[in-house]
This record gives structure tokens, sequence and C-alpha cells, in this order.
């Protein structure tokens, strides 16, 4: 009985200590990313930001993509004193694991950058290139979204293509539902 308890202890530690770890690496990464981006000067501040449900179903609709949860992480950014940014780090599924990625906007809420955190598909991972994030840059909830058309597609990772973009999409969109509150 006690062989059976100890086990069972190890085992939830070190699923608790693999969870806590990734949660740091995604929290450490998503901040370089601010910090590279505005320069020593910056400031920010997250929060854990729950979906109005009437704002969340709209944007479902309009994507045609479900939220990964109710809530997701909204950064607020500043550099001297004067807010310059936002950021939102989200979630979509990919072929069946969670992508994990970081949009930051400008105040306007044209795309700054967009960048993938956290991928963990065996195939299709050309989406964390730098180069295919780029197409994003200046982007906003008028912009077309179109994989094929003013999204390039990438041979291999259609799934995870089609994903992130409908997610950074969702992104735009709730900025511009919620900016004026953040």
């Amino acid at each position: 009985m006690f062989l059976k308890t100890f086990v069972i202890a190890v085992i939830y530690f070190l699923l608790f200590s693999s969870a806590n770890i990734f949660a740091q690496e995604i929290k450490e990464r998503t901040e370089t990313i601010i910090k590279e981006s505005f320069g020593k000067d910056v400031s920010f501040t997250f929060r854990k930001y729950t979906l109005p449900s009437n704002i969340k179903r709209k944007i479902e609709n309009t994507v045609k993509q479900k939220f990964f949860k109710d809530l997701l992480y909204v950064y607020k950014i500043s550099v001297k004193d004067t807010i310059v940014a936002f950021g939102f780090l989200d979630n979509v599924i990919g072929k069946s694991m969670p992508i994990t990625f970081f949009v930051l906007l400008d105040v306007e809420g044209n795309i700054i950058s967009t960048n993938i955190i956290k991928y963990r598909e065996p195939y299709g991972g050309a989406v964390s290139n730098e180069n295919w994030n780029e197409q994003f840059t200046g982007k906003n909830s008028n912009s077309d979204f179109t994989v094929g058309k003013s999204v390039n597609g990438i041979s291999g990772a259609t799934l995870s293509v089609n994903s992130v973009t409908k997610g950074i999409r969702k992104i735009t969109i709730l900025c511009e539902e919620i900016k004026d509150g953040i």
C-alpha cells in the first residue's frame, strides 16, 4: 500500500513539475518577445482575461473557429508610461495538440508581430517560421486572412496554417472589441 501511494505521489509530482516548467517557458518566451520588440524602457502588465460570452460567440461565428478556452492572457505594454501595444497569448488546436501563439498589436489594432510560442505537433511546425509569421504584420480586424490568397499556405502544414491564421484573426477582432477596456 505504501509503495502504491508513493508511486502515485511521484507521478503527480512529475506531472505538476513539468506543467510548471512548460508554463514558465511560455511566460519567459513571451516576455522576451516583448522586450526585444520595444527595448529596455518597456514595461508591461498581464492578466488572465475571461472572454465575455457575447463577444466570444460573435467572434467565433465570424471566424468559424472556437476559442481554445474562455480565457487568455492579455498584456498591456508601455514605454515611458505611454501605452504602445497590446499582446494576446492564446492557443488553437493543430491536428490534435494545442499551438500556443502570441500576437502583438499596436494601440490602433494593427499587428506588430505574431509568434508561435509552443508547437506540440510532430508535423506542420513551419508555422513557427519567422518569415511565414511576418506576412501578418500590418493586418487588422478589417484585413483579409484568406489562406492561399492573402496568407501563404505551407505544404505539409495545411491544418496548422488554417488554425493559426484563424486564431490570429480572432485576436485582431478581439482587440478591436476590448482595447478601450484593457
